[in-house]
């Protein structure tokens, strides 16, 4: 893939559905590492489910304090190592995490903000950020997929921020996921219109 592509593909218009531009720090990383079309594609659906996520907890919790510079970084960029496991594009693995973590790092990523290749699929580790969840969570509902135990964490972080019942935080926090579960199909569709590398 050239550069001109990666860039295209992380930048232009998506017409159907309409994704938000990649970071431009975001689409250069990408282009150095030889991202293949549908993990551009696939960063940029994740990093619009971010953006979503990151403008709903401001708007409703604006006292859960979290870096959302850094959680749309870690969304953009998260499957950075799948440029070199690119098997694992369309198969289980989880060696892109670490590689991607590193890879980040060598090209002058600061640790923080490399830390999300690594952590996307930790949510439980010690040290988990609301940052983190966030970027798991985009994670996982850009396809519509729940995972009960990865809301739970973000319920209580909402909770313990303004001190109302997590209760009430499920059933809000519920509702914003379902409606962007709407969108998985467009989102689906749209990432596997972008071809897998050559084996």
């Amino acid at each position: 893939m050239t550069a001109t592509d990666t860039a295209s593909i992380a930048t232009d218009d998506t017409g159907d559905p309409p994704l938000r531009p990649l970071p431009e720090q975001a689409a250069l990383l990408l282009e150095r590492a030889g991202a293949p079309p549908r993990l551009v594609a696939h960063l940029r659906a994740v990093h619009d489910v971010a953006a979503q996520l990151v403008a709903w907890v401001q708007r409703h919790c604006p006292h859960l304090e979290f870096d959302a510079e850094a959680v749309l970084f870690g969304a953009a960029t998260h499957d950075i190592g799948k440029a070199l496991h690119p098997a694992e594009l369309s198969g289980p693995g989880t060696q892109h995490e670490e590689a991607g973590r590193e890879l980040l790092l060598r090209y002058g990523v600061p640790a923080e903000l490399a830390r999300f290749a690594g952590t996307h699929a930790s949510w439980t580790a010690p040290g988990t950020g609301v940052a983190d969840l966030l970027v798991s969570l985009a994670d996982k509902v850009w396809k519509n997929k729940r995972v009960p135990e990865l809301e739970d964490l973000v319920v209580a972080r909402l909770a313990g921020a303004d001190g109302r019942p997590a209760w009430q935080w499920f059933m809000e926090l519920d509702e914003v996921l379902t409606a962007i579960g709407e969108g998985a199909d467009r989102r689906l569709a749209y990432q596997t219109s972008h071809p897998l590398p050559r084996r």
